[in-house]
């Protein structure tokens, strides 16, 4: 019976759960038996007409998932039971299932199958958010909104700015994930301890054979498993990655307060309910889900970085964190993201709104805009980063609009004129190179 919601389908993308689902955790395994048969017999170790049995029975197709479970109930070993499931399949080529092999052979060279394609699929939705990003950069890079630090009105930015800023974290990501997987998507064909005493004269040429037909690059050393430095790495890195969507959907639900209107999550107004009780609610539901879930991906690095410290050449406290750690990871991540992919393709800007809360504080916002000025008249800086401060608090406290205040002052209007003070009160006047920047970024290849 499901329990977890990843297991009821409330929680990941059809794709990735393909990617872990029971069915191809085993056939992973059996993919990885099979490369073992092909390369002893490519060796001279085994006939070649038992590699082929092998090879044409290693499938769920034949051993099948209800069989390999019958046979762990009764011998408590998983990787045993699916050889013996294996090995029953094939006749007397049996006698040639997982020769010279130990259980971690398989499950960590399984292991690098699944995070290849698991990682492979996250960087093709990472590519496909970077354009939509650069898309929405060029759309809005002259939209004009406040900035904000600390939580108050800081200085005029453009919403283009703002995705070109999350756009270049989403390279980095790619850019992370790419790195790291000349070290994480590594196999092993070793024994026990990581001697190869097993797999005899041939060791060292089969484990070569085995990882070049699966597609993997094999482990430079190896105990009797993969060295877990490798997925601490991995699940390090989507830790961050899940942070970075947080962190955009955070923005998103505090644009969206009615207080700022500024972004809102799309809401299908014929069907969509908002809250149980009260009518009027569209809450930024989805985005407040990408926050919870990448949370639990957080919390998942830590028991993923515990599994380094191992016993000796190995002990089983990694065995049972890891059936959750690794397909948790990958199938919140990848959830997450397509989520938040959703969310900023269909995302309602309002940009009128944008406008009108620039004007919140009466043009105090451009205080910078006007000291910088007053520089360029030959005023020192610090006097007249004194003098602002002070005439701030004038309009704040009188509640009179800035530029009143401003042009009552006899020594600002000394230094500039009347057409001068309003060109610097004027938030489009003030943007930097926001535009450019945010130009920039929508030209750049994912």
């Amino acid at each position: 019976m499901p329990i977890l919601p990843i297991d009821t389908g409330r929680y990941g993308t059809s794709e990735m759960l393909r990617v872990f689902d029971e069915e191809t955790r085993v056939q992973k395994m059996l993919d990885v038996e099979a490369a073992l048969a092909w390369a002893h017999a490519e060796v001279g170790d085994i006939p070649v007409e038992a590699a082929e049995k092998i090879g044409a029975q290693a499938s769920v197709k034949v051993v099948k998932v209800e069989r390999v479970k019958a046979i762990e109930r009764e011998i408590k070993h998983d990787v045993a039971s699916l050889v013996r499931a294996l090995a029953e399949a094939c006749g007397p080529s049996g006698a040639y299932v997982h020769l010279g092999a130990t259980s971690y052979d398989i499950v960590d060279t399984a292991n690098a199958l699944q995070l290849k394609e698991a990682i492979g699929t996250i960087q093709k939705k990472l590519a496909g958010f970077g354009h939509i990003l650069q898309n929405k950069a060029d759309k809005y890079k002259g939209t004009v909104m406040m900035g904000r630090t600390h939580g108050q009105h800081a200085l005029p930015i453009t919403l283009g700015f703002k995705f070109a800023v999350w756009g270049y974290e989403i390279e980095r990501h790619i850019e992370r994930l790419n790195g790291c997987g000349e070290r994480v998507f590594v196999g092993k064909m070793s024994g026990a301890v990581g001697t190869q005493a097993g797999l005899g004269e041939h060791a060292v040429r089969i484990q070569e054979l085995v990882m070049e037909r699966l597609g993997l690059r094999a482990a430079e050393i190896s105990t009797q498993i993969v060295q877990r430095d490798r997925y601490g790495e991995l699940v390090c890195l989507l830790g961050i990655l899940a942070s970075s969507l947080e962190n955009f959907a955070t923005e998103i639900r505090e644009l969206q307060r009615p207080e700022i209107g500024e972004l809102f999550e799309s809401f299908e107004a014929a069907k969509q309910v908002g809250s149980s009780t009260m009518p009027h609610k569209r809450n930024p539901e989805i985005c407040e889900r990408v926050c919870g879930l990448s949370r639990i991906v957080r919390g998942l690095v830590i028991p993923c970085l515990e599994n380094i410290v191992t016993w000796h050449e190995r002990d089983l406290t990694q065995s049972s964190a890891e059936r959750f750690i690794l397909p948790e990871a990958c199938i919140l991540v990848d959830y997450a993201l397509a989520l938040m992919i959703d969310v900023v393709t269909h995302l309602r800007v309002d940009e009128q709104r944008m406008l009108q809360n620039i004007g919140l504080t009466d043009g105090r916002t451009m205080s910078e805009s006007v000291m910088m000025s007053l520089t360029k008249k030959g005023v020192d800086r610090q006097e007249a980063h004194e003098l602002l401060r002070k005439l701030t608090l004038v309009s704040e406290v009188e509640k009179r609009p800035f530029k009143n205040v401003l042009m009552q002052n006899k020594f600002v209007m000394g230094k500039l004129g009347e057409k001068e003070l309003t060109d610097a009160l004027n938030p489009k006047n003030y943007l930097g190179t926001a535009v450019q920047q945010a130009e920039a970024f929508a030209r750049r290849k994912f």
